[in-house]
C-alpha cells in the first residue's frame, strides 16, 4: 500500500478507527508548521466532529497562527464546537496575540456569544489592547460591552483608555466607576507592600510576608499587573511576596516575569517562589529554565516539582534521560516526581506506537 500523504494523515483526527486517529495525532504533534497550516485548512471544511478534535490538537501544538482560526470557528457551528474552541482558547491563553485577541473582542457584538467571549478575555493578556479600542467604536451597546467587561477584569492597562471615556456620555459613568475601583486595589496593595516593607527585624519578615500573601491573595486577577511591578522592588521580602501571591493566583500573564526573577534575582527565597510559581501556572515555557535549576541545590526539589506539574507533557520529553537518572536519586520527592514525570511520558508514548499504525496499515491495506 503507497504511503499515504501528510494532509490525508492529519484529515484523520477524527476517524472512527483507532490507530488511523492515534497516527493522525501523532504525525500533528511531531510536524510542525506545515501542520499547522493543513489542520487550519481542514478545519474550515471538516464535519463538527473533526473541528472538535482539531481545536483540541492547536492547542496542544500551541502554536499562535491558530488563534484567528479558533476564534472564527466560534459562530455559526454546533454547541460542541464552540465549547471545544473555548477550552483550546483557554489553554492557549498565554500565547494569543493582538490579531486573535482583537478577533476575539469583536464576537461581543453577539449575544449569544457574549458570555463565553467575556470568560476567554479575561483570561488572555492581550485582550486589553482591543477592549479599550472598543470603548471608541461607533456603535454605543459595543462600547457599553467593552466599558462593562473592563470593570470586571480590573486591568490597571486600561486606566488610561478609561480616563478618555470619560467624556463618552454613554460610558463615563462606569469609566469613573472602574477608575476608583482601579484606584482602591492599588491603594490597598500599595499599603500592604508598604507595611511588610517597614517589619525591620529579620526574625519576623517570614511572618509578616506570610501575612501579606494572605492579605493579598483573595484580591485575584485585578492585581496581577501590580505584582508583576513589585517584582522589581527593591526589598527582597517585597518581591518574595509578589513572586508567591503570582503563583497562587495562577494567570500566564506571571510567567515570563517570573522566568526572569528566577533567571537573575539574586535572593535565593525570590528564585524559590518564582520556580514554585511556575510549577503552580503550569506553562510550559520555563521547561528548559527548570531544568537548568536541577543542579542547584536550594532549587533541585522546587525545579524537579515544578516540572511535573507542566500541563504539556511533551515539552519534557527531550529531557527523559535526564528523568530516568533522577528516578534512582537518594532525594525522594526528586525520585517520586521525576518517576511521575516518566509515567506521563510512557503514557503518552503508548497512545502513539508508529509501529503498531505501521501494522495495522498492512492489515487494512
Amino acid at each position: 500500500m503507497p504511503k499515504e500523504s501528510l494532509d490525508v494523515i492529519v484529515s484523520e483526527l477524527a476517524h472512527e478507527e483507532d490507530w488511523r486517529r492515534m497516527r493522525a495525532m501523532a504525525t500533528c504533534l511531531k510536524g510542525g508548521p506545515q501542520v499547522v497550516d493543513l489542520i487550519i485548512v481542514a478545519m474550515q471544511t471538516g464535519a463538527p466532529s473533526y473541528k472538535v478534535e482539531a481545536a483540541s490538537m492547536l492547542a496542544r501544538i500551541r502554536d499562535p497562527r491558530a488563534g484567528v482560526p479558533l476564534v472564527q470557528l466560534m459562530e455559526g457551528e454546533e454547541e460542541s464546537v464552540r465549547e471545544a474552541v473555548v477550552l483550546s482558547l483557554e489553554q492557549m491563553a498565554g500565547i494569543v496575540n493582538d490579531e486573535a485577541a482583537a478577533t476575539l473582542v469583536e464576537l461581543l457584538k453577539n449575544d449569544t456569544l457574549r458570555p463565553s467571549v467575556t470568560r476567554l478575555l479575561g483570561m488572555i493578556p492581550t485582550s486589553i489592547g482591543p477592549l479599550t479600542a472598543m470603548l471608541k467604536d461607533p456603535d454605543e451597546s459595543a462600547r457599553v460591552n467593552a466599558a462593562q467587561i473592563l470593570d470586571h477584569l480590573l486591568d490597571p492597562r486600561s486606566a488610561d483608555a478609561l480616563v478618555d471615556a470619560m467624556g463618552e456620555p454613554a460610558i463615563s459613568e462606569m469609566a469613573i466607576q472602574t477608575l476608583k475601583k482601579l484606584g482602591a486595589i492599588r491603594d490597598r496593595v500599595d499599603a500592604i507592600m508598604d507595611e511588610l516593607r517597614d517589619v525591620e527585624q529579620s526574625e519576623l519578615r517570614e511572618g509578616a510576608r506570610q501575612e501579606a500573601v494572605h492579605k493579598l491573595h483573595p484580591i485575584g486577577r485585578p492585581i496581577v499587573e501590580i505584582l508583576i511591578e513589585y517584582l522589581e522592588d527593591d526589598d527582597w521580602v517585597v518581591r518574595e511576596a509578589a513572586a508567591d501571591v503570582l503563583g497562587k493566583i495562577g494567570d500566564v500573564r506571571a510567567v515570563e516575569p517570573l522566568i526572569e526573577r528566577l533567571k537573575r534575582d539574586k535572593d535565593t527565597g525570590v528564585k524559590e517562589l518564582a520556580t514554585k510559581g511556575l510549577g503552580l501556572i503550569g506553562d510550559a515555557r520555563p521547561v528548559d529554565l527548570l531544568i537548568d535549576m536541577i543542579p542547584i541545590k536550594p532549587l533541585r526539589v522546587l525545579a524537579v516539582e515544578a516540572l511535573e506539574k507542566i500541563k504539556d507533557v511533551e515539552a519534557l520529553r527531550p529531557h527523559a534521560e535526564l528523568f530516568k537518572k533522577m528516578k534512582d536519586d537518594r532525594d525522594g520527592l526528586v525520585s517520586y516526581n521525576s518517576g511521575v514525570i516518566l509515567d506521563k511520558l510512557a503514557a503518552a508514548e503508548a497512545q502513539m506506537d508508529e509501529e503498531l499504525w505501521a501494522d495495522q496499515e498492512k492489515v487494512n491495506g
